[in-house]
């Protein structure tokens, strides 16, 4: 046999995600490479691997327990590196981080400079709704989440990094023809909601019910960036987070609607368990946040606070 590291993390993945599809999607491959990688690895061995059945792709028994002996190769691999790494002394290992839709527009700042700064760690960030974030950190699979609503039900830590303030806003290709009312606004143009889970969808559910708006219309969409593509487009309006419409705004594309008790304000946090026993990747990040994160805000942020309120 004469397979590769490459082919090993290719079927690997393929056997997580129990597609072609979702695999060169996680791996930054075309469909065709995915495809080809699978089928040469496939043809050193006799036993099939995966099977396609009523256009799924599972696999195997053998196929599971090939995709075990890959892991175990792959790891013993990465400690290699790591070891390596460590003798040039080098800070190293993985960095896990689970984020909410929203803070796509937030991590990245204040990730940038500590990754330039070590190559030796692997960063492994998974954006989603806040539901699935506090999951992943409960079920101890990453090593911080960033959220802007803290979970009641986790005992954890926090670094406090900036505000979330969340406006009324609407496209600005919409011409209402008359001045009407802001509760007429709510009961005559679709109100564009993020799907369940969302901690924005949360916030303008509750906004909507404290405040008593007759909504009549609603659209629900599953990204922060949906959303905002559709409020431009003219289909509605909606609550939405000022970090992540800043070009928008700039360009005129949106613009934001005062409504008294708005905006909503939380504050950006990176948490993380307090039980958590981080490593030396998540130590250090730790440390360069509480340095940095000053400066981060300074550096990137400070349009942010000319918003009025």
């Amino acid at each position: 046999m004469n397979y590769t590291l490459h082919q090993l993390q290719v079927f690997l993945k393929v056997a997580e995600k129990q597609s072609v599809t979702k695999a060169s999607e996680e791996l930054f491959l075309t469909q065709p490479a995915v495809s080809i990688q699978l089928k040469n690895f496939q043809e050193q061995f006799s036993i099939p691997l995966t099977e396609v059945v009523g256009r799924r792709l599972f696999v195997t028994e053998f196929g599971s327990e090939i995709a075990t002996a890959a892991q175990k190769i792959l790891d013993e691999v990465e400690a290699i590196n790591y070891k390596t790494l460590a003798y040039q002394g080098m800070l190293f290992g993985r960095l896990k981080i689970s984020v909410v839709s929203t803070g796509k527009y937030v991590i990245p700042f204040f990730l940038s400079g500590f990754i330039s700064d070590n190559d030796g760690i692997e960063l492994h960030m998974d954006v989603t709704n806040k539901m699935k974030v506090v999951d992943s950190l409960k079920e101890n699979k990453v090593d911080f989440a960033l959220v802007s609503v803290l979970p009641t039900h986790l005992d954890i830590d926090r670094i406090e990094l900036m505000e979330n303030k969340l406006y009324f806003v609407g496209g600005t290709i919409v011409q209402t023809g008359k001045k009407i009312s802001k509760r007429e606004m709510f009961e005559t143009y679709p109100l564009i909601y993020r799907e369940e889970g969302s901690a924005t969808r949360n916030a303008m559910e509750n906004f909507v019910i404290e405040n008593k708006f007759p909504v009549r219309k609603k659209i629900e969409l599953t990204s922060n960036e949906a959303v905002k593509q559709a409020v431009i487009a003219g289909l509605g309006y909606s609550i939405m987070p000022l970090i992540g419409i800043k070009n928008e705004l700039r360009n005129k594309d949106l613009e934001i609607i005062e409504v008294k008790g708005l905006p909503l304000r939380t504050t950006w946090n990176l948490i993380w368990l307090k039980s958590k026993k981080h490593g030396p990747a998540a130590k250090a990040f730790k440390e360069y946040i509480n340095a940095k994160k000053e400066a981060i805000m300074a550096a990137h942020f400070d349009w942010f606070e000319e918003v009025d309120s």
